[in-house]
């Protein structure tokens, strides 16, 4: 690695220490925002729900208690229509100013004051005669005139049971009317005003102070409405009717302002109540709680940070530590200094491994140092001993000239051939070279052997085509092959021994067949021959055998490369080489 990357992973431009106080701060906050915003959300609806329990509950108790007047009104009317005097009074003949008429007048208001007595939710009672008799009391004042207003004929075409109209002017009322009979024949209205400021006491439900309820009855018409209302009628009404008293509740933008809209139906009288309560006003409380949530969890997440701070300092503390013993390692100081990282952690650890990495890179460089100390000597040895290979073949060229001089041309041609496999050998430091010049090597080889046997040995060299010998192979990969036929085959047999080479490409592979005419070998032998340890196969003059050549082949090209032997008792032996096929190019740096 170089200086310059190892200062850019020393000294990243952003620090562990960084990276995990932005790391801590980051979750720290979307946490933080998270839990807010889900208090703050549940808050609201929890505040939401709460008004609308609490407005439905306040309706309904409104509806409930002026279902319970309305119901005792009711009685009341049965009382009233049931009454003798009451009926005799509107059968009566008796007209008015007569004495019978006022006498008639006395009994029926003081019957009908003894009727409302102590029931300040009742602000009048009459009782109206068909014929034009009109008796109440209480107020508003009641003349005559009222027998031709919408009100009673409202009354005379829904009172059989009880009905109930609205009555507004310069006092408003909740009028409920019964018709009275007799002989099954309708001779008057007994009516019961229900008074405003009850109903106003009643419904005045405000879950905040800018809330607005409405009472509508089946006719469309306001029972209750706020004094001042910023939603006009048609709108109050279209809204009712849409809900329908269905006890649903809702959220509508109305006038572009949003509204909590809460509704429910009277069973009894069959009266509409329709809440708006604006959501601005409901939801001032979450407006505060969700400033001081902000606030708690800006003190939070400062408390944090500055604790995140604290911890991320103390944990890459021992970090630190080791980028500067790293830097001062760079700086070529092997030496660590003497405050240990004691933490058993991942970074102690880690500094126990850089620990022995210093201690290995001493080791290395100090070996580093012998070897090429080492090497200088033996390069001076070696320039010492250039002069022997070349006084080696001047020698042997000697032999070779006073040989021809003598006249033996026997020594002649072992000098020759000698001098040819040397220079092979000595002079040529490529691991591989072409077919041709390993034969010549071959042949140079054999020359010399065949004079150390009183039988001749022939060499007889057969190749398919000529090109394979452009190819290249392993440098002294047939030789040990000739040798050990030479020496285990033919020197033990009583006969000319033949060494054969047959050369030829097979499957895109280069194919040599070496084959002798010796005693052969069994079986055993065969497996011994591959077996044999390395420097130990038999041959004599390079140091590598059968086994070894097959081991060069296959570490370079793998299988099915490689050598393979074939043997028969007092008959042959055949060593075939399988070898992949490089022509034409010069391939001396395979094997590197």
């Amino acid at each position: 690695m170089k200086i310059s990357s190892l200062k850019r992973l020393i000294s990243p431009r952003v620090s562990i220490q960084g990276k995990i106080f932005v790391a801590f701060s980051l979750v720290t906050l979307l946490g933080i925002v998270a839990v807010t915003s889900i208090v703050y959300l549940y808050m609201r609806e929890t505040i939401k729900n709460n008004a609308i329990t609490s407005v439905t509950d306040s309706i309904r108790q409104a509806d409930e208690s002026l279902n319970l007047r309305l119901e005792e009104i009711g009685r009341l009317n049965t009382v009233v229509v049931t009454n003798q005097t009451v009926i005799n009074t509107l059968l009566s003949a008796a007209e008015e100013p007569s004495y019978e008429w006022f006498e008639e007048q006395k009994r029926i208001e003081e019957f009908l004051s003894a009727v409302i007595a102590y029931k300040p939710y009742i602000s009048r009672v009459a009782v109206i005669g068909l014929s034009g008799k009109v008796f109440f009391v209480g107020s508003p004042w009641l003349d005559q005139n009222v027998i031709k207003t919408p009100m009673m004929n409202y009354l005379l075409q829904n009172g059989s049971g009880h009905a109930y109209y609205h009555l507004t002017g310069s006092v408003d009322s909740i009028v409920t009317g019964r018709e009275i009979r007799y002989n099954r024949s309708g001779i008057g209205i007994v009516m019961f005003d229900l008074s405003d400021e009850f109903i106003k006491k009643t419904y005045d439900v405000k879950p905040t102070p800018d809330s607005m309820l409405y009472v509508v009855d089946e006719n469309n018409e306001f029972i209750y409405q706020p004094k001042t209302s910023a939603i006009d009628k048609g709108t109050i009404m279209k809204l009712s009717r849409e809900l329908a008293g269905s006890g649903a509740s809702v959220e509508r933008i109305i006038d572009q302002k949003p509204y909590l809209l809460i509704s429910r139906k009277s069973e009894y009288t069959g009266w509409s109540t329709l809440a708006l309560v604006p959501m601005k006003s409901l939801l001032n409380e979450t407006v505060r709680i969700r400033n001081v949530l902000v606030e708690v969890a800006i003190i939070v997440f400062i408390i944090i940070v500055i604790g995140t701070l604290q911890v991320s300092s103390r944990i890459t503390r021992n970090i630190r530590r080791l980028r500067s013993m790293m830097k001062h390692v760079m700086e070529g100081n092997l030496t660590l200094p003497s405050v240990e990282i004691q933490s058993k952690d991942e970074i102690g650890q880690l500094y126990q491994a850089f620990k022995r990495m210093v201690e290995e890179l001493n080791r290395l460089l100090a070996g580093i140092r012998t070897t090429e100390r080492e090497k200088h000597e033996a390069e001076l040895a070696v320039l010492q001993a250039q002069i022997r290979p070349h006084f080696l073949y001047n020698t042997l060229n000697t032999v070779k000239y006073l040989a021809k001089l003598n006249g033996v041309p026997n020594i002649v041609e072992v000098s020759e051939s000698l001098i040819e496999l040397m220079r092979g050998v000595l002079g040529n430091s490529n691991e591989f070279l072409s077919l041709q010049d390993e034969l010549q090597y071959v042949r140079s080889y054999v020359n010399i052997e065949k004079y150390k046997y009183v039988e001749p040995i022939h060499l007889n060299i057969e190749i398919d085509n000529e090109e394979l010998l452009r190819c290249h192979v392993l440098k002294l990969m047939l030789q040990p092959i000739v040798e050990n036929a030479i020496i285990h085959g033919i020197a033990s047999s009583e006969h000319e021994g033949v060494v054969s080479i047959r050369i030829y490409e097979e499957i895109n592979e280069l194919r040599i067949e070496v084959k002798d005419n010796g005693k052969g070998m069994s079986k055993e032998q065969t497996e011994a021959l591959f077996e044999a340890k390395k420097g130990q196969t038999g041959t004599r003059f390079s140091g590598m055998g059968i086994r070894n050549v097959h081991e060069r082949i296959v570490r370079l090209f793998g299988e099915p490369y490689g050598v393979s032997l074939y043997s028969e008792l007092d008959a042959y032996t055949k060593v075939q080489i399988r070898f992949p096929l490089l022509p034409g190019t010069d391939r001396m740096q395979q094997g590197e």
